[in-house]
């Protein structure tokens, strides 16, 4: 057994109950690990609200890292002992887990657990962002709401070292700051200014040429006035609500614009897609060109009140849960 955070029906933060959890030895492929550190990421929310359905029961998260402890038949890629990072396997709110052995990468020396458990989800979402769905340019334009944000926070340093030029919003004066700090060319707070019309005013009319928007209804449509004829919106996320688009020919009206709604499945389908990733990811960390924001953490045992204050944008940076 293993302590773990469970979600029985699917609800608000009330729904997740702290409760022993069986704990099987690995099967073929398969590698138990000691977690050490737990990322909390909006898809968290979605998945314990509903918004996405799960079968429940579930054991709640989807990113960790930690040490591996024992091994399944036909594993020759880790060894007892090795530090371990991984995201997309439901299951993470625990002390000890299994994970597929495929999708776990090793944590080089110079990253701590806390790091790349706080990075592995919201870096690679940064990293396929930039890399992959746009292959972002040295001089290219972006805006990227929720700049103050975990994945924000990755991304626009990521931006700026690509040499792009970044605008980022957040919603109050104190996470513009923070954003600004982070290497944000210009910030916006959207509570308080309409950012179309900044972003505008910032580009000489012409617009950006990528609008990333993890927030989802409240900014979408506004989003697609920043953008220059033939721009790319790119809604990547939900937090104030999921997106619809009732009248696709707004797109033609406002410039013959393009808009995708990328997922991480999508872009990590093989291990080799994986790798690439998590090896640009941590030489950037290690580098000094993404500086990782560990913000809060909270025991495992309070996971509903980090999802609280996750829900109530009370948090920036990064949060992780420890065992």
């Amino acid at each position: 057994m293993t302590r773990a955070v469970v979600v029985h029906q699917t609800g608000g933060p009330e729904a997740l109950s702290v409760e022993d959890w069986p704990l099987a030895s690995p099967g073929p492929g398969q590698v138990a690990i000691r977690q050490t550190a737990v990322g909390l990421n909006f898809i968290d929310t979605y998945q314990r609200s509903g918004l996405y359905p799960m079968q429940t029961p579930f054991v709640a998260g989807s990113e960790g890292a930690g040490v591996v402890t024992a091994l399944g038949e036909g594993v020759t890629s880790l060894k007892l002992g090795d530090r371990v990072a991984y995201q997309g396997q439901i299951g993470a709110y625990a002390d000890e887990r299994l994970v597929v052995a495929d999708r776990v990468v090793p944590i080089p020396d110079g990253v701590s657990d806390q790091t790349a458990a706080a990075i592995m989800l919201k870096g690679l979402t940064a990293f396929y962002l930039l890399f992959k769905t746009w292959p972002l340019a040295k001089d290219e334009t972006i805006l990227w709401h929720a700049a103050a944000g975990g994945v924000g926070q990755i991304a626009t340093q990521w931006a700026k070292s690509l040499g792009a030029t970044v605008i980022g919003t957040a919603g109050s004066d104190e996470k513009c700051d923070l954003a600004k700090a982070q290497g944000c060319d210009h910030v916006i707070n959207y509570s308080t200014q309409d950012f179309a019309a900044r972003v505008r005013e910032l580009t000489g009319g012409r617009g950006v040429d990528v609008v990333y928007d993890g927030v989802g209804k409240s900014t979408f449509e506004k989003s697609l006035d920043c953008l220059r004829p033939r721009g790319l919106m790119v809604s990547f996320g939900n937090a104030s609500g999921v997106v619809s688009i009732p009248d696709v020919t707004v797109l033609s009206r406002k410039g013959s614009l393009y808009v995708t709604r990328p997922t991480t499945a999508h872009y990590f389908q093989t291990r080799d897609e994986l790798l690439e990733g998590a090896g640009k990811l941590f030489a950037a960390v290690t580098s000094g060109a993404i500086k990782v924001d560990v913000a809060r953490t909270f025991p495992l045992a309070e996971a509903a009140n980090a999802h609280r204050a996750l829900e109530a944008r009370e948090t920036t940076g990064s949060v992780v849960l420890l065992p």
